[in-house]
């Protein structure tokens, strides 16, 4: 059974920084594309960042890029996105997801295995 389990959200000043993590259970994380997406209230789900599964390419979305960075450890298994420089727009809930092997780049429909998410709140 695959386990995804984000932890790190939290409330935080605009400026300020957080860093998630999230624990992959039921599968080796170096034979797949790993990353992070959020959704706001009343808004689609969109990509954050996310890291291939062999040569650790990453991607960032534009609201992201220069702020937040993504690394991923597999011998632990883990994936964390490290956050600076939160702007009150970065208010979400924050999923890791577990992408195809093949996969590159923030396609939502390319990710099969969803945590439940962290919930980020950056006051202004």
């Amino acid at each position: 059974q695959v386990q995804l389990v984000e932890s790190g959200g939290g409330l935080v000043q605009a400026g300020g920084s957080l860093r998630l993590s999230c624990a992959v259970s039921g599968r080796t994380l170096s034979a797949y594309a790993i990353g992070w997406f959020r959704q706001a209230p009343g808004k689609e789900r969109e990509g954050v960042s996310s890291i291939h599964r062999t040569d650790d390419d990453t991607y960032y979305s534009d609201s992201v890029k220069g702020r937040f960075t993504i690394s991923r450890d597999n011998t632990e298994n883990t994936v964390s996105l490290q956050m600076n420089n939160l702007k009150p727009e970065d208010t979400a809930v924050y999923f890791c997801a577990l992408g195809r092997r093949t996969v590159r780049g923030l396609d939502v429909r390319l990710y099969d295995y969803w945590g439940q998410g962290t919930q980020v709140t950056v006051s202004s």
